[in-house]
């Protein structure tokens, strides 16, 4: 057994015995504990989890792969979503936490939204529980098939039979999550989190203070362009990179988090830490890449176009000999990041469907202990179904990496504006919100097939924009709400409701 696959084992015997722990804490509780921990959670639980169900792979492998081959001018996504991440946590965070408990203690996000309204019809709900399955299915594949490449790059082994790969990556999410819910989810990725960070530092750290680094390499890349200068990208580039911020407010993996914690003071702590953590994790990705260019292992992935393997590359040719065992747990770090981002998406996905279909349309009268284990069948389902996605060789397989690309957009043109317009404008009704969700999703969709190319804009910025413009004319049209919800808004900015 080589040191980093002891590494390996290492790690996932910690996040097994993680999910286990939860399991037998759960026995006895209800779906509020399940797929919201109870509102029991902690700052750093919460900070470090949110952030790291969002920085999946692309952290430590996308991203900086792209400004190793393309320069700086690919940075502005990443300012994107660390101005995205700061303004949820500093708009958003409190505002939903309070609302959330206002609306009849909400637990997911569609259930809020309906909630917040006082609807009794669970149209809203149904439509957005069903686009999280839809959507949170794939999202779940495509981490699968994430975390199946990056095993196989550090564990050789398994390239004869990348199916193995793919089974035991899938398989400790799925017992985890399966077992412990949402406070295992959360303490896996408080940990996950910690370990990309470490990560992300420890590497530019030591090649700048242990490796040679050719700055000659830094005076341009390919079509002469200054790696060094990031407004040499186009002003759509600029423009759609900003834009990746937009989507966090839409985002349910994300945004659940907020609702999770003890109160709201609570999340005053925990925005710190999340925008700290952010920072450091993209300033240390984008120091990686450039310093990368002048480190000779790195220059041959840029000509065979593996960039996005400038990670791996880096740690094992750093952490080798008798520090390899330390070249394996950074390298956990990648998988870290795949992991928590599909235990997340699969939580959602699960909570979605049982909490938003099956309690409300088919078993009212459910049980706590009825709920808890059909919100259990759910995951294992989920799992399941994106399981055999990722190991499909067919095209459609092939095409789930390019419909999550678009996912983000889509979800953040459909869902923001309205996220936003509930906790902040009290006029807002049910309508609007539906309009709101529709016109964006399909603005969004119908921008990415045919105007996306030629005008090279990222389609959340048009979707979000036709989303906000629907849910405020829609809204002004309708009817006021009923003084029942605006008494409900009222309760929901109130300092005192979630004090305690």
């Amino acid at each position: 057994m080589t040191p980093q696959i002891a590494a390996f084992i290492v790690y996932f015997a910690v996040v097994l015995a993680i999910g286990l722990v939860f399991f037998f804490k759960s026995k006895g509780t209800g779906e509020k504990d399940y797929f919201l921990g109870g509102r029991s959670m902690g700052p750093w639980v919460t900070a470090l989890s949110a952030q790291a169900s969002d920085m999946s792979g692309w952290l430590l492998m996308g991203f900086p792969g792209s400004i190793l081959a393309f320069g700086m001018g690919q940075v502005w996504i990443g300012i994107g979503l660390a101005l995205g991440t700061a303004a949820n946590w500093i708009f958003i965070a409190r505002r939903l936490r309070k609302f959330s408990q206002a609306a009849n203690d909400s637990i997911t996000v569609p259930q809020y939204l309906s909630n917040r309204f006082l609807t009794k019809s669970p149209a809203l709900q149904i439509i957005c529980a069903i686009v999280f399955l839809v959507f949170f299915t794939i999202y779940v594949a495509s981490s699968f098939v994430a975390g199946q490449k990056v095993f196989i790059q550090v564990v050789p082994q398994l390239a004869e039979n990348p199916n193995i790969a793919l089974l035991i990556f899938a398989a400790i999410i799925i017992v985890y999550t399966f077992l412990g819910g949402f406070k295992a989810v959360c303490w896996t990725d408080f940990f996950q989190g910690l370990m990309m960070l470490a990560a992300l530092l420890a590497v530019p750290l030591v090649l700048v203070f242990v490796k040679e680094i050719d700055y000659s390499t830094f005076e341009a890349v390919e079509g002469g362009v200054n790696p060094l200068n990031p407004f040499a990208a186009s002003w759509q580039d600029i423009a759609s990179g900003l834009a990746w911020g937009l989507g966090y407010f839409g985002m349910p993996h994300i945004i659940v988090r907020f609702m999770s914690t003890k109160n709201s003071k609570v999340l005053k702590k925990s925005a710190t830490i999340g925008i700290i953590w952010v920072v450091l994790s993209l300033g240390a990705a984008i120091a990686m890449a450039l310093l990368g260019r002048g480190y000779a292992p790195t220059q041959a992935l840029v000509d065979a176009g593996q960039q996005e393997l400038v990670f791996v590359t880096l740690v094992q040719d750093i952490f080798n000999g008798p520090w390899a065992f330390v070249a394996g747990l950074l390298l956990s770090a990648i998988v870290a990041a795949a992991m928590s981002t599909a235990d997340s998406q699969l939580l959602v996905a699960s909570s979605s469907f049982t909490s938003d279909i099956y309690k409300p349309i088919f078993r009212k009268k459910a049980s706590d202990k009825e709920i808890l284990w059909v919100g259990r069948i759910v995951v294992l389902i989920i799992a399941v179904v994106a399981y055999f996605i990722a190991g499909s060789k067919s095209e459609g397989a092939a095409s789930i990496m390019t419909l999550v690309d678009n996912a983000w957009g889509g979800f953040g043109s459909a869902f923001g504006p309205v996220i936003i317009l509930s906790l902040f404008w009290k006029r807002f009704t049910y309508k609007g919100a539906i309009a709101g969700i529709v016109v964006g999703f399909v603005v969004d969709a119908l921008w990415y097939a045919f105007l996306s190319g030629p005008t090279g804009l990222y389609e959340i910025i048009p979707g979000f924009i036709a989303s906000m413009i629907a849910a405020v004319v829609v809204s002004l049209i309708d009817k006021a709400p009923s003084k029942e919800v605006m008494d409900l808004f009222e309760d929901g900015i109130k300092p005192t409701v979630d004090a305690e």
